[in-house]
């Protein structure tokens, strides 16, 4: 129960005043304890005791942006989830992306989901894509204790510009450090412990202005090559059909792929690698 409660069910004044337009604000004062970074942990690392989910990739394409995430979740040397969903939309033209643990990662985006929509009750006009971005790394800076002890998330931001500054580049997408530190990527970004390949692989075939259907099937391979050289990588499962969660971001909202359009894709996509494995 929120702290501070009257025992007769009477409201506390923070309930009938006028309120703040952070959602977070306002539960850092109603009850701290539900928020991530404010809840006790035992000493020590706690890193191997909860799924961690990886890799997630956005790319800024010539209508916006595309984000995708593959599926899988493991816990030490182990494949704790094969079906976990790492990608979401933040609201109406923004999606968000998480990489570490994963019940600390769904939980965040849920918060800053309610963040956004509360923000957009009390002030009647939706915040910027850099307001976004920004009550983000604070989010993500709150739970810098529990990430000092092996529970650390990491999101990645991106999505459409209702006002951008160069019409041409209304796609954007942020990154973040442990700490909240954020940062703008120019063209594209991955994060989560295949990123490194992912991004490797997009280095040679992504260029300005890709369309977005282009931008899908390079995110696909992008991840495919993540999970070629990365144990923690989930790549297209043929046998259980389970490929990744792609989301697209534009003027016209966000929009999460069909499962009948990402098969055609990732089978694509796996159909030729069977041809030429290095790709």
């Amino acid at each position: 129960m929120a702290t501070g409660f009257d025992p007769s069910g009477r409201l506390p004044d923070f309930f009938t005043s006028t309120g703040t337009s952070s959602f977070t604000q306002f539960l850092s004062q109603a009850a701290p304890e539900l928020l991530p970074g404010r809840r006790p942990l035992p000493p020590g690392l706690s890193a191997d005791v909860a799924p961690h989910g990886t890799t997630i990739v956005a790319i800024a394409t010539a209508d916006g942006v595309v984000m995708a995430g593959d599926r899988r979740a493991t816990m030490g040397n182990l494949i704790a989830s094969r079906d976990i969903k790492k990608v979401h939309p933040a609201d109406a033209y923004s999606l968000i992306g998480i990489a570490g643990t994963a019940g600390i990662g769904i939980e965040l985006i849920r918060l800053f989901q309610v963040e956004l929509e509360h923000y957009e009750k009390i002030e009647g006009a939706m915040l910027s894509l850099d307001g976004k971005a920004n009550r983000l790394a604070a989010m993500v800076r709150g739970n810098l204790g529990a990430a000092m002890q092996g529970l650390a998330v990491v999101p990645l931001f991106a999505g459409y510009d209702l006002s951008p500054a160069d019409p041409a580049k209304a796609g954007r997408i942020f990154s973040f450090d442990v700490a909240g530190g954020l940062y703008e990527e120019t063209g594209y970004e991955a994060i989560g412990s295949g990123s490194l390949f992912a991004k490797a692989a997009l280095k040679k075939r992504y260029r300005a202005g890709v369309s977005t259907e282009d931008a899908i099937r390079l995110a696909v391979e992008a991840l495919y090559d993540a999970a070629d050289d990365d144990t923690a990588t989930g790549g297209p499962d043929v046998t259980r059909k389970i490929y990744p969660v792609v989301m697209t971001a534009t003027a016209a909202g966000t929009q999460r792929l069909s499962d009948d359009e990402i098969t055609t894709v990732a089978e694509q996509v796996v159909q030729g690698r069977m041809e030429n494995p290095g790709g």
